[in-house]
C-alpha cells in the first residue's frame, strides 16, 4: 500500500475512494498528488482478501490505509464518489484525524449491500466487528430506467420514504463529527438523490454550527470530471444521468473549493 508522492508536497495525505465499480481511481490520485498531496488510491473490495462486493466493509480498511498516509501527510483527509463519499464521511465521522471529507455524489444516510451468495441485504460497513445500522432497501412496483439502463434513483426514494423515523436517525452519518466537508452534486444525478443527501448533510452540520460548501449543478450526474481528469468508465450499467459536458462543467466548478479544502497546490507540478 503506497502512496503516490507529490514533487511538491503540501503537507496533505488524502485518501481516495471509488464507488461501486469497485475499481482504483488512480486517474484522480495521480491528479491530486500532481498538486501536492500524498494521494492514496485504495481497492476496497473485489481485491484479494477482500469481500467481493460492497458490502460488509470493515472501516477499518480506511482507517488503516490512513495509518500509513499518517506517516507521509501531517493533514489527513478523504475523497470519494457515491459508495466511497458514504465510506468517506463514516470514516471521516470515527476517525477524527481525518481534517477534511470531499464527498461526490454523497449520501446522508449508511444503505445495504446486496450478497448474491447469500441471498441477502447486508450493512455496507461493520465498525470494530459489528454492522453499521442501514435504511432497508424497498423497491418500487414499477421501477424506471432510461434507454434501457436501469434508475436506481426511484429505489432510494422509496426506501427514504418508507424508513421510520428511528432507523432514518440511526443511519444517520455523523457528520458533525468531522471538521470540514465539501460535498459535490449533480441534480440530474439518477442513481441516488445525492442532492438532497447533500442538502440534509448541510443542514446536519449547520445545526451544530458548522459550516459547509456545496457545489451543486442542476443538470450534473453522478459521475463528476475534474480539469484534467478522463470520462470515468467501468462499473454496473445503469443510468447515471448529466452528459460528460455537464460533468465536467461540475468538476470544473469543483475544482477551486477541491484545492482549497485539501490545502492543494493551485498549481500542477
Amino acid at each position: 500500500m503506497e502512496a503516490l508522492r507529490p514533487v511538491r508536497p503540501t503537507g496533505t495525505g488524502v485518501l481516495v475512494l471509488a464507488g461501486s465499480s469497485g475499481r482504483v481511481d488512480t486517474d484522480r490520485a495521480r491528479l491530486l498528488a500532481a498538486h501536492g498531496a500524498h494521494a492514496l488510491p485504495l481497492q476496497w473490495f473485489g481485491g484479494p482478501g477482500q469481500p467481493p462486493g460492497p458490502g460488509e466493509i470493515p472501516l477499518e480498511t480506511f482507517t488503516s490505509a490512513l495509518d500509513h498516509l499518517a506517516k507521509e501527510a501531517n493533514f489527513l483527509s478523504i475523497v470519494g464518489v457515491s459508495f466511497g463519499a458514504e465510506a468517506a464521511l463514516v470514516t471521516a465521522s470515527l476517525d477524527p484525524r481525518v481534517r477534511t471529507v470531499a464527498a461526490f455524489a454523497p449520501s446522508h444516510v449508511t444503505w445495504p449491500g446486496y450478497d448474491p451468495d447469500q441471498r441477502r441485504w447486508a450493512a455496507h460497513w461493520t465498525w470494530q466487528g459489528r454492522p453499521l445500522p442501514f435504511v432497508p432497501i424497498q423497491r418500487p412496483p414499477n421501477p424506471a430506467s432510461i434507454d434501457g439502463l436501469s434508475r436506481y434513483l426511484p429505489v432510494y426514494q422509496a426506501s427514504l420514504e418508507a424508513a421510520s423515523t428511528t432507523t432514518l436517525e440511526q443511519a444517520t452519518i455523523r457528520v458533525e463529527n468531522i471538521p470540514e466537508v465539501l460535498l459535490v452534486s449533480g441534480g440530474d444525478d439518477q442513481v441516488w438523490p445525492s442532492t438532497d443527501s447533500a442538502r440534509a448533510i448541510a443542514n446536519r452540520r449547520a445545526a451544530h454550527r458548522l459550516d459547509t460548501r456545496h457545489v451543486h449543478l442542476p443538470e450534473g450526474g453522478h459521475r463528476t470530471i475534474l480539469p484534467g481528469e478522463r470520462a470515468p468508465d467501468g462499473g454496473h450499467a445503469m443510468a447515471r444521468g448529466g452528459n460528460p459536458k455537464s460533468d465536467r462543467v461540475l468538476g470544473a466548478m469543483a475544482w477551486s473549493q477541491l484545492t482549497t479544502a485539501l490545502r492543494l497546490n493551485e498549481r500542477r507540478h
